[in-house]
């Protein structure tokens, strides 16, 4: 039993109440019909968190002026691609999956290749979310084998071996435009155990013509094609409130500290709503996500993640560093408010468990009903390939 359960069953009660592209392109159906649901990416399973190994994956996405419909998918999609990694283990135990975002082939990036790093490999998921939200298309030039470089490159990689490390690059546009030279930075980048997988937005054979394939087989990964101006497939469920009005109740057991802690609070709730605004699905998923200890952490403004990561910390935060309803308590009186949400927490990742395997239950059932596996596009594309290069490299569901 940790120190804050202990604390928490020793409270008693609660000490705080709560405190897209042309018409031309990207038309072709995903031929493999065997990989799993994107949507089984909501089914939990208890985590026992990997302290030796990561699942690290840096999304590439071309933003030039034909992308609108690649950008709505990847803002649907997020949190099926979280959910999916989320469920793999390594020897038992679930790997921290870390997620990073770069732009490329926007004519409003001031960098000779049109290149920009827009979060690096964090768990700050509330931050890739954010970032995601806010690019725009612009015109452009495609460098693929720059980009990829530099993601390759500047990212930090973890150097555990074990650890799974995909770059997925989507667009549409032919893989060797540019000076730098795609096949070398792939190979360079398979050197160090990092896959690359392409999605190419358009049909299957012109991907192939234009080398999309080519830079997956040159870095041991899989090559797709995606309508990216389809929309995504959604099946509501009767479980979809109740699992959303756990994420109110998960959101209730978030304490912040620290100067910035109540921006990011903030930043969480826009977050949601973000979520809310492409479909009620699409933020059940979230609050999925937000469940998983190996995905989603806080610690840099939840007291709840940072205690649980650094047992001495409340003993050591300032007094100006809390919330007003923690200013003037006594640290023991703050360890057991910080214990409390924190069983909170855990009964309410239980319950949204319990609901998400229900949920998944139904949407199995109805999709067999309508005769469909769901759409091709980028989350089912994505969900495919993590599962397949997932067993190569020894994890299991």
């Amino acid at each position: 039993m940790t120190i804050l359960k202990t604390l928490a069953l020793a409270a008693g009660t609660a000490f705080l109440s709560s405190g897209t592209l042309s018409d031309s392109h990207c038309s072709k159906k995903n031929p493999d019909k065997n990989s799993l649901s994107v949507q089984n990416a909501s089914v939990i399973t208890a985590n026992t968190l990997s302290k030796d190994n990561k699942i690290q994956v840096a999304l590439l996405l071309d933003t030039s002026n034909s992308m609108d419909g690649l950008i709505d998918q990847a803002k649907s999609r997020l949190w099926n691609i979280v959910n999916t990694l989320t469920t793999l283990k390594y020897n038992g135990k679930a790997p921290q999956v870390e997620i990073a975002l770069y732009e490329y082939g926007n004519d409003g990036i001031r960098d000779e290749n049109y290149i920009r790093q827009v979060t690096p490999l964090t768990q700050d998921l509330d931050l890739v979310s954010e970032k995601l939200f806010a690019l725009r298309t612009n015109g452009g030039s495609e460098y693929c084998g720059a980009v990829i470089r530099d993601a390759s490159s500047n990212l930090n990689w973890d150097r555990n071996e074990n650890s799974m490390k995909l770059i997925y690059i989507a667009g549409n546009e032919p893989f060797n435009q540019g000076k730098i030279d795609y096949k070398e930075v792939i190979s360079k980048a398979k050197n160090r155990n990092i896959y690359t997988n392409t999605i190419f937005c358009g049909s299957r054979e012109e991907g192939i013509q234009n080398l999309w394939q080519n830079g997956a087989s040159i870095g041991s990964g899989k090559y797709f094609n995606i309508d990216s101006d389809r929309k995504v497939l959604y099946i509501e469920t009767p479980y979809d409130i109740r699992i959303s009005e756990s994420n109110a109740k998960l959101n209730d057991t978030y304490i912040y500290y620290g100067s910035h802690g109540s921006e990011y609070k903030l930043k969480q709730i826009a977050q949601d709503k973000n979520a809310e605004i492409q479909s009620v699905s699409n933020l059940v998923e979230r609050t999925v996500s937000k469940s998983k200890k190996n995905a989603y952490k806080n610690e840099h403004w939840d007291l709840v993640d940072r205690a649980e990561k650094d047992a001495g910390f409340i003993a050591s935060v300032k007094e100006s560093e809390l919330p007003n309803e923690l200013r003037g308590k006594s640290k023991d009186e703050i360890k057991k408010a910080v214990a409390i949400k924190s069983a909170e927490r855990e009964k309410i990742q239980r319950e949204i468990e319990m609901l998400s395997k229900k949920r998944q239950t139904y949407i199995d059932d109805e999709m067999k009903k309508r005769g469909t596996d769901n759409s091709d596009d980028l989350g089912k594309a994505m969900e495919s390939s993590i599962l397949e290069l997932a067993k190569k490299n020894g994890y299991s569901l």
